[in-house]
């Protein structure tokens, strides 16, 4: 069976995916984007839903247990666009993977 790739983004984002290819859902807002992953958790298809880094951290607890309990979709967030640089490293994203993995927060060199 293959499964398909959604991405989850504000509607100005959602243009450049579309333009890729990229079947899409517009959330304006964080109520908006927790909707549409929970519209697309009931779709069979979906293996992997990019969600934009800013709608990935307002999902709602429930929503995120959820997702944690399930094997699939996997939800890869991914970071929007943005004029100021980024406090956070390129690792903190795989760093809090590892965390939740494990049980304790892991140095990388």
């Amino acid at each position: 069976m293959s499964y398909a790739v959604r991405v989850v983004c504000p509607p100005e984002v959602a243009v450049g995916f579309a333009l890729a290819g990229l079947p899409t859902s517009s959330a304006g807002t964080p109520a908006e984007g927790n909707q549409c992953v929970k519209a697309l958790l009931g779709r069979s298809d979906v293996g992997v839903i990019l969600l934009e880094d800013r709608l990935h951290a307002a999902l709602s607890n429930d929503l995120r247990r959820e997702l944690a309990r399930r094997p699939l979709p996997i939800v890869v967030p991914f970071p929007g666009p943005s004029w100021a640089p980024r406090v956070e490293g390129p690792d903190s994203y795989i760093l809090e993977l590892l965390r939740q993995a494990i049980g304790y927060r892991v140095r990388l060199r």
